[in-house]
């Protein structure tokens, strides 16, 4: 059956095309720019190293134009951070920096600091820019940024609730003062605030320069055309699609005294190819619970359309005019929706909001292949804790910042297996993996083992990506770890007869050599001589294992993913080892009788 054609009416062009493509890539090469800023000035090795940082530029009504290497999360309701500066503020002003940070004006949670600095040509405001930073600490009572335990704002860390923190180009420094002074570690806080400070004014540097070379008429038109080319190309890629109401329920571990049985994760996508739109309901979910697990307003509204452009052609722009092709329906005090204040959100990035984005890539499975995704693993396993301490080389000297040592692997979809570095839905595989020697030299920790972990993944026609597991520990000292290891009871499914993965794990070995399993939510002291294990979750399998190729099963035993064992019995597959390539391949006749059986 043929897919419906959407009508779409002929586009009127305000600019040449050429000049289009041209002004596509230098706004894209702005907020490279920005970024590169944020990378090489901030102090933090989360966002440094580990790039937990978006910049992105919006027209100055709050419609995303451009957005680069940027974590989805951050940057696919940038425009409800924003939108609260225009409402509280009526005397902005060329040169003014306002952050946000709070989930009740907009923001994802706490630990995103947002700075927002509108873009001011012949004495008109036309855009922002914008940059984004996940900060190693804002002042929680726990040494960390997620704190599901935490059941209120007044558990967590400051809240900057639409701040003015530069006033026509200069900083404010009884705002800094505040935030310094709510900090465990004042000094790198403040050189994270003024990178994200510098990435802001690179960009209005930049887009005065385009302004003056093109014009602001020019600029304007093309923003226009640009919106209306990211609404056509979603609009055909949603015409592709089966019409219907499609649903997908996942579940989110329990957390004690939080959620006891776990928080189900619901959601409704309802198809319209002829009107090429997609609407996702969320209202059908549980009241907020007493912690930090809530999603914000802006994360249950970004997530909801991550899951959507995950499953729709990679070439369609991420910018507003695809935006208007997803609607999201959610209600005010569910867990998955709007928080009512003053509930804890300093989870509603990871987490549930993990979870959220699964059901999202999920639901699509439910039409058949080839569409959608198995489920993945998702963020927090000890592995990209929180740690903390004292540096025993550095006279005593506080530390705080979020390692990203092993984490989780993707979920398998028609024609892929799983990406091993994925991290997490919320961020797609954006976030880099710590360098071993880099963090043991900024911190005095050591980084004993890491590696994927065999037999892990959730096999399938197309396999999940294996967990990645390691070993950490702090040297002459004591060093607090917090996480929050989602999938230690809920592991990742696979879909459409595929697999599923194995759990998370965490754990401790003492001085004695004994193994301690911990909590998969857990605050953990950790002394000199102990040392902290984990495995993160794998990622689910797609589609009836069976129908794998042969020499694939042999090529995930060979890189040691897989074991000789499980190729056998899961896949149907017999291997022998090629003793002059050294590698294992296919013993034909035996699997063929093998999977004939």
């Amino acid at each position: 059956m043929s897919s419906p054609v959407v009508r779409l009416e002929t586009p009127t062009r305000r600019v040449d095309p050429f000049l289009m493509s041209v002004l596509k890539s230098r706004f894209e090469a702005i907020v490279r720019e920005m970024t590169l800023v944020v990378m090489r000035a901030s102090r933090s090795a989360v966002i440094k190293n580990a790039r937990d940082l978006s910049c992105a530029i919006l027209t100055y009504d709050h419609r995303l134009v451009s957005t680069e290497d940027a974590l989805p999360i951050h940057v696919m309701s940038m425009d409800l951070a924003t939108r609260p500066i225009t409402e509280l503020f009526d005397d902005i002003a060329d040169g003014d920096i306002f952050l946000n940070n709070c989930p009740y004006t907009g923001g994802t949670h706490h630990a995103d600091l947002i700075m927002a600095m509108p873009i001011f040509f012949e004495g008109k405001p036309l855009f922002w820019a914008v940059a984004l930073s996940h900060h190693a600490d804002t002042g929680a009572p726990t040494p960390s940024t997620y704190l599901p335990f935490a059941k209120n704002i007044y558990e967590e860390g400051i809240h900057f609730p639409c701040v003015r923190v530069v006033e026509q180009h200069r900083e404010k420094q009884d705002i800094l003062r505040i935030g310094m002074m709510r900090n465990r570690v004042p000094d790198i806080w403040l050189g994270d605030v003024r990178a994200q400070i510098g990435a802001c004014r690179t960009g209005r540097r930049r887009l005065l320069e385009l302004l003056e070379k093109y014009g602001r008429d020019t600029l304007l038109d093309f923003v226009e055309d640009w919106f209306d080319y990211g609404a056509r190309r979603a609009m055909a890629e949603i015409a592709k699609l089966p019409k219907g109401k499609f649903s997908y329920e996942v579940r989110h571990d329990p957390v004690p005294g939080v959620a006891e049985e776990g928080i189900p994760v619901r959601i409704t996508i309802d198809v319209d190819p002829d009107a090429g739109e997609i609407t996702v309901d969320v209202r059908d979910n549980m009241d907020n619970v007493p912690g930090g697990l809530n999603l914000s307003e802006n994360t249950c509204t970004g997530s909801c359309r991550i899951g959507v452009f995950n499953n729709l052609d990679d070439g369609i722009p991420h910018n507003e005019g695809a935006k208007s092709r997803i609607k999201v329906l959610m209600r005010e005090g569910s867990v998955v929706g709007k928080p009512r204040y003053p509930v804890g959100t300093s989870v509603a990035t990871t987490n549930v909001n993990d979870r959220l984005i699964i059901a999202g890539n999920c639901v699509f499975s439910t039409m058949g292949e080839p569409y959608g995704q198995a489920e993945s693993g998702s963020h927090l396993p000890a592995g990209i804790g929180v740690i903390s301490g004292k540096d025993p080389f550095k006279d005593g000297q506080p530390y705080v910042n979020q390692v990203f040592i092993g984490y989780a692997g993707g979920g398998a979809r028609h024609g892929y297996d799983g990406w091993l570095t994925y991290c997490g839905p919320a961020n797609g595989g954006l976030i880099a993996l710590d360098s071993v020697e880099v963090d043991e030299s900024m911190y005095p920790i050591i980084i004993e083992s890491r590696g994927v972990v065999a037999d892990t993944q959730g096999i399938g026609e197309f396999e999940g990506a294996p967990a990645v597991g390691g070993v950490f520990y702090p040297v002459d000292h004591e060093m607090t770890l917090v996480y929050s290891a989602d999938g230690t009871t809920f592991p990742p499914r696979g879909v459409l007869g595929g697999g599923d993965a194995k759990a998370s794990r965490s754990a401790k070995r003492g001085t004695d050599g004994r193994l301690v399993e911990l909590p998969a939510f857990h605050e953990e002291a950790c002394s000199a001589g102990e040392r902290i294990e984990f495995v993160a979750c794998g990622g689910g399998g797609y589609g009836e294992p069976t129908r794998r190729d042969a020499r694939r099963v042999a090529a995930s035993v060979s890189r040691g993913w897989l074991s000789s064992e499980a190729a056998r019995k899961s896949y149907k597959v017999a291997l022998v080892v090629d003793a002059e390539k050294g590698v294992w391949v296919v013993d034909q006749d035996a699997t063929a009788r093998l999977r004939a059986a």
